[in-house]
């Protein structure tokens, strides 16, 4: 049987796990929001350690908390910024819309570990979560503080990169295969060629794109509302706090964080978390894009479009023997069509601010942080797993091409468009080469023909007789 011990707050006593690190507050959140499994991420975590860490820093320099109890906040905050404690970080993320709860669960695991620290050393201090963890300090700015720090770093240490390197994956693919010419596509039917290398040259952009969106974000994303306290007025810190606050978590950090301009606007709002999630949400689009071209290209592998091979990585199907489904595509898929629903979600959020606070603050935190961390992990997943691996079928390729009746286009500036249509149309429904219809209907010799009807030339542009 699970033994107890009691604690108390201003409500009265309340029994909690014996082991716990956190007390009544927490507890009573526990048994109030029994909705769902979902909790905090450990980018959130360590980012409600770095807040506390430079709150309790910035305090002592400020000569509001003693030396002593600020040291013993650091370390057990430095407990949580390295994932110590995450067991002990126990609230689901629908619980009351400020993250008072959650912020309070920090405040009492953060106290009961100093004065662990503090019994270990024989020191003579008592930490309390309320009067020392959270001096200076209220849930509606540390809350969408850390949300705003633990998305912005999630999103410089791991989806940018990985947005980087799925585009290296596409870039190098495109170089292996340059001098390849396949047929284009638009509304799925033939079109003019174009090289593999200037089509995964699309697919880079798109992604160098989504990396310049996020970056331009950021900027807002920097602006922390820490200093504001319980509306914005910063009643109860220090007029410097969240200056100094912002070049504390800078440091702790290695990120350049700022304090917000306007605290009501970073308090009542949170404009900068829906926009980062707009951008989350197209780069899902760009890659849903992606992902799905690859499939066609990938169909078949006889009676689909074959341009390409993915690597066969599982068994795809449970009755068909040696089917190999395009599967990294599929879950690219579902990752990004989870980031445009979690975009919806954020996006009503932000609309659920009254007057001075928003209170939809951890649904927008959660949801934020899974669409960074899953998309930086399906980017990196697509790369490894599929783009790096695949193969471009060159000969099958080759003989599709000089099928495409759409090639008679480059022959618009000199026969016309009307005669050239009836040559495409001829080649078509007596599916002969496009060349030989077009040698017997038109006066062009055949070396004529051959310089025209290019493929690799059309893919350069301009004209090609």
């Amino acid at each position: 049987m699970t033994k107890y011990r009691i604690e108390n707050d201003s409500m009265g006593e309340v029994k909690v796990p014996e082991n716990a690190f956190y007390a009544a507050q927490t507890q009573r959140a526990k048994e109030n929001f029994p909705i769902s499994t979902l909790r905090f991420d450990r980018a959130f975590i360590q980012a409600l350690g770095y807040v506390k860490q430079a709150c309790a820093l910035v305090n002592q320099e400020l000569g509001l908390l003693p030396e002593e109890v600020a040291n013993y906040i650091v370390k057990a905050s430095q407990m949580v910024i390295d994932g110590e404690v995450d067991e002990h970080f126990v609230l689901d993320v629908f619980q009351t819309g400020s993250g008072t709860s959650t912020n309070m669960n920090a405040n009492e695991v953060i106290a009961n570990r100093a004065n662990y620290l503090a019994g270990q050393d024989g020191a003579d201090v008592r930490i309390h979560p309320n009067d020392h963890v959270n001096f200076g300090q209220s849930s509606n700015d540390i809350f969408p503080t850390t949300l705003r720090v633990s998305a912005l770093l999630a999103i410089r240490l791991q989806l940018i990169p990985a947005l980087n390197y799925l585009q290296k994956a596409f870039h190098q693919k495109g170089a292996e295969y340059a001098d390849v010419v396949k047929t284009g596509r638009t509304h799925l039917m033939d079109a003019m060629p174009l090289t593999i290398a200037q089509q995964f040259g699309g697919y880079e952009r798109q992604l160098d794109l989504g990396v310049e969106r996020l970056e331009s974000s950021l900027e807002r994303l920097r602006e922390l509302p820490q200093g504001g306290t319980a509306i914005g007025t910063g009643i109860n810190t220090h007029p410097e706090f969240g200056r100094r606050f912002a070049d504390k978590v800078s440091e702790l950090t290695g990120e350049n964080f700022v304090e917000a301009i306007d605290h009501f606007e970073a308090q009542a709002t949170v404009d900068a978390p829906v926009e980062t999630s707009g951008q989350l949400k197209t780069i899902a689009v760009s890659i849903m894009k992606i992902a799905n071209d690859l499939r066609w290209m990938n169909s078949g592998p006889n009676s689909g479009l074959g341009e390409v091979q993915l690597k066969a990585l599982q068994p795809g199907s449970s009755i068909m023997p040696g089917k190999v489904n395009p599967v990294i595509e599929e879950s690219v898929a579902m990752v990004c069509a989870q980031v445009i629903g979690n975009d919806t979600t954020i996006m009503i959020g932000g609309q659920s601010g009254n007057f001075e606070l928003n209170v939809m603050l951890p649904v927008v935190s959660y949801n934020l942080n899974q669409s960074i961390v899953l998309l930086a992990n399906a980017a990196r997943n697509f790369a490894d797993q599929s783009v790096s691996g695949l193969i471009v079928k060159k000969e099958h390729i080759a003989d599709k091409i000089g099928k495409n009746p759409i090639l008679v286009t480059a022959l618009n500036p000199v026969i016309g468009y009307d005669l050239a249509a009836k040559i495409a149309k001829t080649a078509f429904a007596e599916n002969r080469p496009l060349k030989e219809v077009a040698l017997e209907m038109t006066d062009l010799s055949e070396e004529e023909l051959d310089k025209a009807l290019d493929p690799f030339k059309m893919t350069r542009g301009g004209f090609t007789e």
